[in-house]
């Protein structure tokens, strides 16, 4: 087995025993004025979750696989298919990549929407409290679903533009461990061998062919 592969084993190994509540070491930084402002914008702009695809075949069919791979997680299917949609539609709103915050949501609360950590990190995306004072309102619910992923994807994107694209670094800010390798490993591990699509052939001739 080549050095990649023992690394990508050893990481997807590392998740599957993880605890979660990972997040719980985010650390309350200030924010200026600009920044605190958009992201206010952001967690309180309140839309419908839905599948953003130009092709609506590729939605059902994304959604039909990520459905079938959680499953064994997640068995209540409407329930399934409603945490999936909504977490394409916030980590699409929020300029992420579905996969890698399927990836992150893997490795801090093994998709358990009321898991909560010892300091107190809370929900999918093991989001701290202290960001409801931050850019929120104590009336959020941060185990309420979509409300924790736009949080969640929110803050990740704040810690990406922070790094200006260094996904490496804005994981480890997201789980205060900023400089170590483990944390985003473990993520972009989990995301790797879990959470990768892409979209049937015959979808893309489709997309091809237009």
């Amino acid at each position: 087995m080549s050095v990649p592969r023992r690394a990508l084993l050893a990481a997807c190994l590392a998740v599957a025993f993880a605890a979660p509540a990972w997040a719980g070491a985010q650390r309350e930084e200030a924010l200026s004025a600009n920044v605190a402002s958009a992201m206010s914008r952001s967690v309180s702009d309140v839309n419908a979750p839905r599948l953003v695809f130009d092709d609506a075949r590729e939605g059902q069919a994304w959604l039909a696989e990520m459905s079938r791979r959680l499953e064994k997680r997640v068995p209540d299917t409407w329930f399934r298919e409603r945490l999936l949609t909504a977490i394409h539609y916030e980590a699409t709103r929020a300029g992420l990549d579905p996969q890698l915050v399927l990836g992150l949501i893997h490795v801090e609360s093994g998709f358990r929407k009321y898991a909560i950590s010892p300091v107190g990190a809370r929900g999918l995306m093991q989001v701290m409290p202290f960001w409801l004072r931050a850019i929120g309102t104590p009336q959020h619910n941060l185990f309420d679903l979509t409300t924790n992923l736009r949080y969640g994807c929110t803050i990740l994107r704040h810690y990406l533009d922070i790094e200006k694209g260094n996904l490496f670094r804005a994981l480890g800010r997201y789980n205060g461990s900023l400089g170590q390798a483990q944390y985003p490993n473990l993520v972009l591990g989990a995301m790797r061998a879990h959470w990768q699509w892409t979209p049937p052939p015959h979808l893309q001739r489709a997309t091809l062919a237009r």
